[in-house]
């Protein structure tokens, strides 16, 4: 794969320390409301989550020898297991707290699975390893992700549907017609505009806020999975990570196309230098030590590449300034606080867009890659996928179990994706028939 170089500042200093600051201010904003959105959805802290989104993205920038301008954010991907995991917690009488510890510890091993696939490719290069998870298996996943996490956000917009339309406006309008950072962080708008509706509604009680200090440590023992080990449950903690880890294969698919669109958009082949090896060891290291702390799992954010290709400026220097402010941001529980007592309503409408987006991605996916559905392997591989999933998920509450590990629909559905496209051959041969039931001719369907 190519990538032709393209013009943009590589050194931010020489415009000055002002602007250099503010690039980074921007960057920040750029990443900010979908990274809150997630701990806002799952019940996860949201100090911790800036937090470990800063500390996560310095240490990608170190492994990756500081070459790719790339912030690591909360990942959207893993909200499906999360939500599970916490049902089938709080079903078995534990506190949602604690129950989001143990998705904690499966997303902790979702994250080694990064140092695994960094390894394969290290050894045996990329192209061998990625041929089991082509986009006729990843594609569908991501598609799937999207759909089992609807439901929720129509159950929170059900709460205040003017608070939910508000936001869905605010979002659309912002996206499509606003113009520089407008169109930059339209999620957050469309958050502070809901939100500030529902505080003029009087919806929201901010009596709580004035207890919250200005400073204060981002994480505790109590939303760590040091929590798990206090009240280790040994059948649930399997079922958490069987649950969790197959996530994974799909989020290192989007971490492969996100590096490819950041090489896109500066003109250089981080892939091949300083390796897609090293961003993946980056990204699996920021995840897995985020998720010892109580916070959501980290990915590469397309929020920020826009901003670089909207900007030209590809120093990753102002990423990292940019991580500096997230861990500053971190140690204000007010703040915290302040994005606690956001509307479910407002959380609703966001994340309806959200959400839907997330399956549009796979959607893309599929189409880019030119999955061909004319093939009967590919429909059974894609068909299965979504059917699991999305069956599973609204059909036989949320899991199915095996003995006494329940696997959710996601899980069910990664699992038997990949394995149908490693056993069922390239080329099936299928007869097609004319509307009279004769037998008109024969072909070849192919990859």
């Amino acid at each position: 794969m190519e990538f032709k170089p393209q013009e943009g500042i590589t050194d931010a200093r020489e415009l000055g320390y002002g602007k250099f600051t503010i690039l980074g201010v921007q960057h920040l904003f750029a990443m900010f409301g979908a990274t809150i959105l997630v701990p806002a959805l799952t019940g996860l802290p949201v100090s911790t989550t800036l937090l470990m989104a800063g500390i996560g993205t310095l240490l990608f920038h170190f492994i990756s020898k500081g070459k790719v301008p790339a912030f690591l954010g909360s990942s959207f991907a893993f909200i499906g297991g999360y939500m599970s995991v916490k049902e089938l917690g709080v079903a078995q009488g534990m506190t949602e707290t604690l129950a989001l510890g143990y998705a904690c510890v499966g997303v902790f091993c979702a994250g080694l699975c990064y140092f695994i696939m960094a390894a394969l490719i290290k050894a045996f290069g990329t192209g061998r390893v990625l041929k089991f998870f082509p986009p006729v298996v990843t594609g569908p996943m991501v598609i799937a992700i999207g759909l089992t996490l609807s439901g929720s956000a129509i159950t929170n917009c059900t709460t205040n549907w003017l608070l939910a339309i508000v936001a869905i406006v605010t979002v659309i309008g912002c996206s499509i017609w606003g113009k520089g950072i407008i169109k930059i962080v339209p999620i957050l708008l469309g958050v502070v505009v809901s939100y500030t509706l529902a505080a003029v509604m009087g919806e929201v009680d901010f009596s709580s806020l004035n207890d919250a200090a200005w400073f204060g440590l981002p994480f505790s023992r109590e939303t760590s999975v040091l929590a798990v080990m206090d009240n280790l449950d040994t059948t649930f903690l399997v079922t958490s990570i069987v649950a969790i880890l197959p996530i994974a294969f799909a989020t290192i698919m989007e971490h492969i196309g996100d590096m490819c669109a950041i090489s896109s958009t500066v003109g250089k082949d981080f892939l091949a230098e300083p390796g897609l090896h090293r961003t993946l060891v980056g990204d699996g290291l920021a995840t897995a030590l985020a998720s010892l702390f109580g916070a959501p799992a980290n990915t590469t954010y397309g929020e920020n590449t826009g901003v670089l290709n909207l900007t030209r400026v590809f120093d990753p220097a102002v990423i990292r300034l940019a991580a500096c402010f997230a861990i500053l941001l971190s140690f204000c529980p007010k703040f915290a606080c302040l994005i606690g007592l956001m509307p479910a309503a407002t959380i609703g409408g966001v994340s309806l867009i959200l959400y839907g987006m997330i399956s549009s991605v796979g959607v893309r996916n599929l189409v880019e890659s030119h999955v061909d559905f004319s093939s009967s392997r590919n429909v059974f591989v894609a068909a299965l996928i979504l059917v699991l999933a999305i069956g599973v998920k609204y059909g036989a509450g949320d899991s199915i179990a095996f003995g006494s590990i329940h696997l959710s629909g996601l899980a069910i559905a990664a699992l038997v994706g990949i394995v149908l496209n490693a056993i069922l051959p390239d080329k099936l041969g299928m007869k097609v028939k004319s509307f009279n039931g004769k037998e008109k001719h024969d072909i070849k369907e192919e990859l």
